[in-house]
């Protein structure tokens, strides 16, 4: 007897299936270069023999699903995508298609179901053949599913904006909360967007500039480490091209070429061995973005404070607030995987219970001072 929980897990890779075929035909229609449209007709292709598979598997099962159609979600990012370019979409395919190498090797180590298992396997496979096509289309080498990719500018804008709208309108709502007058609530909720702005940018660009110096330091170690033994080295590096499955003789014969480049070398070392990549983004430039785009967030409840009063003016930054919490939730669904009703509605909620605590523990502070 299957679970629902495996049912549901099911339908979601047929739509995700779905999703996937529909958004590389988009990317067929908007792109010139042959090759590359050549590349998303094949992949697409491959994409619709996914959604046969699973078809064919829910009905071996006796499972009904709804006609395959692309989620709101994918129709939304296909026209983004035709206004704005293919850029976005191409990287964002590649996203996906490495988080399904993931959750395919998951389905495959978790499932009791032979069948299920070979499903998952043959999948998982493709989904990396196609992951390295997309990396090869953009002049990238690297294996992604196998790193954890920050989203780069596009998810800071994101996160910061999301800080900064919830921590200000719980302050907000506290000040409310507390009876104050509207110059006392303006003038906190500039306060409190000032100081957040500043904790999340500078946070953000300490991070970073972490991040740099812990590549840097692993990266100087192994170079003195491939500069005193490389005979060492060379086996080492060959030992991650088996592992990989490539036979003994040509790892340790392809191990011993790259060896006669240092450098070569020793970007292979940092990329196989230690999993880590150089950062494109400077530090400056992920604090500055951070942190401004938890200013505009923490913007939104105190604005119509500059332009109405009492009531109205409380009413008109609840209603925007809100209105732009399932919007930054609904953003988030973009890096998250989840859906984007569901995942802008718990952000409304998240939303709703931090005005809802910031109100009542403004009132009750008023009432203990008294």
């Amino acid at each position: 007897m299957i679970d629902n929980k495996t049912k549901k897990i099911w339908k979601r890779r047929l739509q995700e299936e779905v999703d996937a075929a529909f958004l590389y035909h988009t990317l067929v229609d908007l792109v010139n270069d042959e090759k590359k449209k050549e590349l998303y007709k094949k992949l697409a292709s491959i994409e619709e023999k996914h959604i046969n598979v699973w078809v064919d598997h829910l009905k071996k099962n006796s499972i009904t699903f709804d006609g395959l159609k692309p989620s709101i979600k994918a129709k939304l990012i296909s026209k983004l995508s035709k206004k704005y370019g293919p850029s976005l979409l191409s990287k964002m395919m590649l996203r996906e298609e490495s988080s399904e190498v993931k959750s395919y090797l998951s389905l495959y180590e978790n499932s009791h179901s032979t069948q299920t298992k070979d499903i998952a396997l043959k999948l998982a496979k493709d989904s990396a053949s196609h992951a390295k096509s997309l990396m090869q289309s953009n002049g990238e080498q690297s294996e992604p599913w196998h790193t954890a990719e920050s989203g780069g500018l596009l998810r800071n804008v994101v996160y910061g904006f999301n800080d900064g709208l919830t921590a200000n309108f719980g302050l907000i709502a506290g000040v409310i909360g507390a009876s104050a007058q509207p110059h006392i609530i303006l003038i906190s909720g500039i306060a409190g967007m000032i100081a957040d702005a500043l904790s999340m940018g500078s946070s953000g660009y300490l991070a970073a500039v972490s991040e740099k110096e812990v590549y840097e330091h692993e990266k100087a170690m192994e170079a003195e480490e491939i500069k005193l033994m490389p005979e060492l080295e060379t086996e080492e590096l060959a030992l991650i091209y088996e592992a990989k499955g490539i036979p003994r003789d040509e790892a340790l014969q392809r191990a011993k070429e790259i060896m006669q480049n240092p450098q070569q070398a020793l970007e292979d070392k940092m990329h196989e061995e230690l999993g880590l990549a150089e950062r494109s983004i400077s530090p400056l430039t992920e604090g500055w973005v951070t942190g401004l785009s938890t200013a505009i967030g923490a913007l939104i409840p105190i604005f119509p404070f500059f332009f109405l009063d009492g009531t109205i003016a409380i009413w008109t930054s609840f209603s925007i607030s809100m209105l732009s919490h399932f919007a930054v939730g609904a953003a988030r669904s973009f890096f998250t995987g989840r859906g984007i009703f569901r995942s802008g509605f718990d952000m409304f909620i998240v939303g709703f219970g931090v005005a809802a605590v910031g109100y009542v523990i403004g009132d009750l502070v008023l009432k203990f001072l008294m």
